[in-house]
C-alpha cells in the first residue's frame, strides 16, 4: 500500500487514479493518519463481496436465535426502552 498525504493525492490525483487502476493501494493520510483509501474497481468489488457475506452471516444467526429463544412484542420492547 503506498501512503501518501491528502495534499500529495489531491496535487497527483491523475497518477493516483491511474496507480489504482493498475492495481496499486493507496492510503491517503493527514497528519499520520488514514482517513481515505483509493482501491481498484475490482477491489472494491471484492470489499463489497465480503460485506455481503458478512450481512449474510450476521442475517441467519438472527434467525437462528428467533427459533431459540422466541421474540418479544412490539409494545412491549418500546417499554423497555422507554419510548
Amino acid at each position: 500500500m503506498i501512503k501518501v498525504t491528502a495534499s500529495q493525492a489531491r496535487k497527483d490525483f491523475a497518477d493516483v487514479v491511474k496507480g489504482a487502476r493498475k492495481g496499486q493501494r493507496y492510503l491517503i493520510q493527514r497528519h499520520d493518519k488514514g482517513i481515505a483509501a483509493v482501491v481498484s474497481v475490482e477491489d472494491l468489488a471484492l470489499l463489497e463481496q465480503l460485506e455481503r457475506r458478512q450481512d449474510l452471516r450476521a442475517a441467519r444467526e438472527a434467525l437462528t436465535e428467533i427459533e431459540q429463544e422466541g421474540t418479544i412484542p412490539w409494545d412491549e420492547a418500546k417499554a423497555s426502552l422507554g419510548l
